[in-house]
């Protein structure tokens, strides 16, 4: 942020902006993030190019005319898309160990470590406009475009081009206009369902902003810009997805939360969870996709070594205790959970769930969605749930301490409770716990099982082959000195048509267990430090997140930029 004002006042102080301007471009800024420098162009303040040159000269540096200047596909290759985009930067030449590289904000100077450190050369920076780098990325990485773009020119025009196409195969169960299946609209958004789909989407951002419309798509846990249709369609689309979920197509002030159902010609059917909201622009929607076909629910199958394998099923069969499975939004959780319970779930056992929302219906087992807007909360169907004659309770998230003390109560008098937090390592859900201000003593002694977890995405099978990573690196990343030599053979994806140049294609998933023993027991009676129990833990033998990562990594199964954008290190 100090980085950012201070550009602010320099382009004050030279007049190239007043006052006024910079309050608005800082207003902009809020409402729609990005850089201050995006918002003063967007606004009109300044132009590109002028703040391309402006910026080169406070910080001293060459400006590149991206659009005009021939960039190095060898260049390109050193750095992955996903850090290019994340940053605004992309390599355009190298002449030995030193790599030239554009950024849109050169002030950044942790990323010229980070570039510095993933390609082993000297960076050398200059500076571009940044819809110049976004052009050469889309150029050089391949652009992410798909038969979806077409679907462009049919809102405009109405064409009726996809009478056959594949892209049309899908239809929504329960639709309340099913006669305007002719519509553009209403083959565009068939087209999108699909096309997530087929390409195993988890997330669809349809997304308004003052000037463009655009839809990205999350792919193994990126997203992926698919198409800008015109901004104009952006009423039209958001009013049929809101038909679609049930939603008030007349409220526009106020989020909204629907769902829907599609079924493909094949006969397979994916729900949709559809969540809307205001913006300044107008309402964004996130789409998230329940393929149930993909739900893992086999234990053997969702990455675990043998020993954690072990302590998961010895936890799940306790006839008593919490087991707790961490870990922010989209890490996986809900697969593990649900895996867990299919173990469980046995004619002779009462499983019963509180959950909001009810991501996929699992057959044998007692499903409740809570209503926080009519006052049914996670603890109030705890509650109930202990007048059900359960063996097995799972709730959904602890988000307070009123439902983690019915949750305790329920995992101490014989009961397995199964729930989850949004923390970011196994020893941080302990103390999380003593923060909301359950009693250490509670914790220790009915907490059986901590699972923290992470996703990594995976080499592409078709395009992998060997990779040297040199040894600075891997210390770096945490590997001991003594177990270099098993990190020789290495795997990395280069990129190919089945991963879309990536080099890599789907997720895994990477474990911690920290299992609540007497040792950890005795420090939780001293402190509830994260660090302490952390150390306790590792010193008791868990493998922690970054270790678990490791040995996906010799085991050629994911790259290091996947380790180090996913993991951190164990500063224990």
């Amino acid at each position: 942020m100090g980085a950012r004002k201070a550009l602010g006042e320099l382009l004050l102080k030279e007049n190239l902006i007043d006052m006024n301007q910079l309050e608005q471009a800082r207003r902009d800024q809020k409402n729609n993030g990005g850089r201050l420098t995006s918002a003063l162009v967007r606004l009109g303040f300044v132009k590109e190019s002028q703040l391309s040159e402006f910026i080169a000269k406070q910080y001293g540096l060459p400006t590149v005319d991206l659009f005009n200047f021939e960039v190095d596909p060898e260049a390109v290759k050193l750095v992955p898309r996903q850090v290019c985009s994340k940053h605004m930067v992309i390599p355009v030449s190298r002449a030995g160990k030193s790599l030239v590289v554009a950024f849109a904000d050169p002030s950044n100077i942790y990323v010229k470590d980070d570039l510095s450190l993933l390609t082993r050369c000297k960076i050398e920076v200059v500076v571009a406009s940044e819809p110049a780098i976004q052009a050469a990325i889309e150029k050089h990485y391949g652009a992410t475009t798909s038969n979806i773009e077409s679907l462009v020119s049919e809102i405009e025009e109405a064409d009726d081009i996809f009478g056959s196409g594949v892209l049309t195969d899908a239809e929504v169960v329960d639709d309340d206009n099913p006669g305007a299946d002719e519509g553009p609209i209403v083959k565009f958004v068939n087209a999108m369902l699909t096309e997530a789909i087929r390409l195993r989407a988890s997330d669809i951002h349809i997304e308004p902003y003052e000037k463009k419309f655009r839809i990205r798509f999350r792919v193994d846990g990126g997203l992926v810009e698919k198409t800008q249709p015109p901004a104009n369609a952006a009423s039209a689309i958001v009013s049929r997805l809101k038909i679609l979920s049930k939603m008030d197509i007349g409220e526009r002030r106020k989020p909204q939360d629907g769902r829907m159902k599609v079924r493909l010609k094949t006969g397979k059917e994916v729900d949709f969870r559809v969540s809307s909201i205001p913006t300044l622009f107008g309402e964004k929607m996130v789409m998230r996709l329940l393929d149930k076909s993909g739900l893992q629910v086999d234990l053997t199958k969702l990455g675990m070594e043998v020993d954690q394998l072990e302590l998961f099923r010895a936890a799940l069969h306790a006839p008593q205790g919490m087991l707790l499975v961490t870990g922010p939004t989209g890490s996986g959780k809900t697969t593990t959970i649900y895996s867990g319970l299919a173990e469980v779930n046995k004619a002779d056992i009462n499983v019963s769930t509180a959950e909001d929302p009810i991501e996929f219906n699992l057959e044998g087992i007692n499903q409740v969605q809570v209503n926080a807007q009519i006052g049914f909360t996670f603890a109030d169907a705890l509650r109930s749930f202990l007048r059900q004659d359960p063996e097995v309770i799972m709730v959904g998230e602890i988000r307070d301490l009123e439902t983690a003390q019915v949750a305790y109560q329920a995992a101490s008098t014989g009961h397995l409770v199964v729930s989850t937090l949004h923390t970011n390592d196994a020893a941080s859900t302990v103390s999380r716990l003593v923060e909301m201000g359950m009693e250490p003593y509670i914790v220790s002694e009915s907490t059986s099982l901590v699972v923290a977890q992470r996703l990594l995405r995976r080499n592409c099978p078709r395009c992998t082959t060997d990779h040297k990573v040199a040894d600075d690196v891997l210390l770096k990343i945490g590997v001991l000195p003594a177990d270099l030599p098993q990190f020789k053979n290495l795997k990395k994806g280069e990129g190919c048509e089945e991963c879309g140049g990536a080099g890599l294609k789907g997720r895994m998933a990477v474990f911690e267990f920290l299992r609540m023993n007497a040792k950890l027991k005795e420090v939780m009676q001293k402190t509830s430090s994260p660090l302490d129990l952390k150390r306790a833990a590792i010193a008791g033998g868990m493998r922690s997140l970054r270790n678990s990562a490791l040995q996906k990594l010799k085991a050629g199964l994911t790259t290091v930029e996947e380790i180090m954008a996913n993991t951190v290190a164990d500063d224990v």
